[in-house]
């Protein structure tokens, strides 16, 4: 295994101007570090994404895992989903509760039945049957991460995508949903083709208000332009935020290609991000 690497992680679509977010900052450029390290020394791509969004999801600093928020019901409803580039095999919880590391779940899902999705109570019936570690208390467990926000749609998302050594490609993406949510409301993050998406050309994780997502299947979307479209990456990633833009939407996306080569556009006020770039370089940004 002597080939190139790369990693992109998010931590949400979408800054407000007067938070400096030093501690998400700090906690993406530690998880790029841990990132770097496990691909370097030959781990896949497949472990090294589940391990970074369990602990992006663990953290409590997103709308995500520990840092989701309630819906109107008052539950927290969360999705997740994780897809292989080489082989296509996907799985993807919605709607689960009570559960610490969806992105577990979700590839529980992929690696133990033959389905992609589950959702409700089937996704925490499953999850319950596999003994995946529960959330003892949800009043005392949940710490919302979120800043108040005045956007008609205000969002949070967790993501990675990443390239390993023998040119596997895959992409993870986490969220406790739009926020003030309707029961049983589910975004892109879970949906093959909307939030996450992985071939042997393209891994991508998308984060915003996942409606405009779902109707424009963005990260199938980017795969599509470069396949069909013969796009490069920037250029297919930045055509299909702007078809979310055309529509109304905001947010952003990450992608490596197998070349790793890496595009992060967004037309949202900000998104959280931190790159392993195939040099090895390590960037952290917000804006």
């Amino acid at each position: 295994m002597t080939g190139a690497y790369a990693l992109v992680l998010h931590g949400g679509a979408g800054v407000l101007a007067d938070h400096g977010y030093p501690e998400q900052i700090a906690h993406m450029r530690k998880l790029a570090e841990l990132g770097k390290s496990m691909l370097a020394s030959g781990e896949s791509a497949l472990d090294t994404v589940t391990e970074i969004v369990r602990q992006l999801e663990a953290s409590g600093l997103y709308v995500a895992g520990k840092g989701a928020s309630p819906n109107k019901a008052g539950r927290y409803e969360l999705d997740a989903a994780i897809m292989t580039g080489h082989d296509r095999k996907a799985g993807a919880v919605a709607a689960l509760t009570g559960f610490v590391s969806p992105v577990h779940a979700a590839r529980a899902v992929m690696e133990t039945t033959p389905h992609v999705m589950l959702a409700g109570r089937g996704a925490d019936a499953f999850a319950m049957q596999l003994n995946l570690e529960r959330v003892d208390s949800v009043n005392d467990y949940y710490t919302p991460a979120a800043a108040p926000d005045d956007r008609a749609m205000a969002t949070g998302t967790v993501g990675c995508v990443a390239l390993d050594r023998a040119g596997n490609l895959v992409a993870a993406t986490s969220t406790g949903g739009t926020l003030n949510k309707m029961e049983g409301r589910i975004g892109d993050c879970p949906v093959i083709g909307s939030g996450t998406w992985a071939d042997n050309q393209v891994a991508i994780s998308c984060t915003g208000q996942g409606e405009y997502f779902l109707r424009t299947a963005t990260a199938k979307d980017v795969a599509a332009r470069m396949a069909y479209g013969g796009l490069d990456l920037a250029a297919a990633c930045q055509a299909s935020i702007d078809e979310v833009g055309a529509l109304g939407g905001e947010g952003g996306l990450i992608a490596v290609d197998r070349q790793g080569n890496i595009a992060q556009p967004f037309n949202s006020p900000g998104m959280k991000r931190a790159v392993v770039h195939a040099d090895g370089t390590i960037t952290v940004d917000i804006d």
